[in-house]
């Protein structure tokens, strides 16, 4: 699919302006410092992981790339933050707290000043960000596919009928409910058990034989430099993705007009389309991480040269897999988040309502 051209407010000439009148206030601060103005570096938040560490740099380097005298200042500085997913692996997330516990404490530091931006992978947000933040800013899309991974008592995978290559009550070590209520759909003799922490630590699980095998998002795997671990890749039409996935978002006060320019300067105009379809649907179903929710949107050509379409598809099911609902919908890029709103209220319309409700 070729990509649509970025239509970004601001030129990637913006990036050049700020970097220079951000050179000049710290010559002048240097001699004549000024109380209470922001100074180099600034500090960008991101979460310790691999995987984190990985997408924040790239996103500096993309940055820089652009405007090579942010480099040059040194205008930069990465903090790690521990956020409350990271700390606690031996439960499953409703149980800690619900979502946002990847950027819980990010943004915390983003709201009192510590920090001046904060790199995510997108599917991690809360769908409302915390009063005084936006998101500022959404990179290229990654594959946004899931992989299986698989243990030596497997099959041999077979295109056709990719969860064949399990055998009778397998054991899938997996955190997701999506993934879960997906596969149990359509095999319901699967067992899952917890299985959760960074990618390496989920490989080295399933390597020591703690489950028969697991699931990944194909973008980490890439992005890692590890893509050859898939072992089975699944297509959108057979395990929605989850909203977000594959897509970094950078978030920043809102509040911080300078900063805001300097990043829609990078923005990728499809990324932001699809990511805001996809967190409309998700807001309109305004589920529990109890409940199973799939939000995947994509830009398709109607005709070689023409303006694209947006295709969005969602899905709700239960936990247990007993219930599945999915349908699409297309329309213009432009309308991306009222086709989100529109499809979250049509699957919500002919789901039961108990699979909204959060359970104590």
């Amino acid at each position: 699919m070729e990509s649509a051209k970025p239509s970004a407010p601001f030129p990637s000439s913006a990036l050049q302006k700020v970097a220079a009148e951000a050179a000049a206030r710290q010559r002048k601060e240097a001699t004549h410092p000024e109380p209470h103005r922001r100074q180099l570096p600034l500090k960008v938040g991101t979460r310790a992981s691999p995987l984190a560490l990985v997408q924040t740099r790239a996103f500096l380097t993309l940055l820089t790339r652009f405007c090579p005298v942010l480099r040059d200042m040194g205008a930069f500085q990465e903090h790690q933050i521990s956020t409350t997913g990271d700390q606690v692996q031996n439960r499953k997330l409703a149980e800690i707290g619900g979502k946002g516990l990847f950027a819980k404490e990010i943004h915390d530091a983003l709201l009192d000043g510590r920090i001046d931006f904060a790199v995510h992978s997108l599917k991690d947000l809360e769908t409302t960000l915390p009063p005084g933040l936006v998101l500022a800013c959404t990179l290229k899309r990654e594959d946004a596919r899931d992989v299986l991974i698989l243990g030596p008592g497997c099959g041999e995978p077979d295109p056709a009928d990719p969860y064949a290559v399990l055998p009778e009550g397998a054991l899938v070590g997996c955190a997701s409910v999506r993934r879960q209520a997906q596969m149990l759909h359509v095999r319901p003799d699967l067992r899952f058990g917890l299985l959760r922490g960074n990618v390496q630590t989920r490989l080295d699980k399933l390597a020591a034989r703690q489950c028969d095998a697991t699931l990944l998002a194909y973008a980490g795997l890439r992005r890692l430099g590890m893509e050859d671990r898939a072992d089975v890749i699944l297509d959108p039409t057979i395990m929605v993705p989850a909203a977000g996935q594959g897509i970094v978002g950078v978030t920043v006060r809102e509040s911080d007009v300078e900063l805001r320019e300097l990043l829609s300067a990078i923005e990728d105009y499809e990324a932001r389309a699809v990511a805001t379809a996809e967190r409309a649907l998700l807001a309109e179903l305004d589920g529990s991480c109890r409940t199973p929710i799939g939000g995947y949107a994509r830009l398709i050509p109607v005709v070689a040269g023409g303006a694209p379409e947006l295709h969005l598809t969602g899905l709700v099911a239960r936990e247990d897999g007993s219930f599945l609902l999915k349908r699409s919908i297309s329309g213009a890029p432009a309308d991306a988040a009222r086709l989100g709103r529109d499809l979250g209220r049509s699957l919500r319309a002919d789901s039961p309502a108990d699979i909204f409700v959060e359970q104590k």
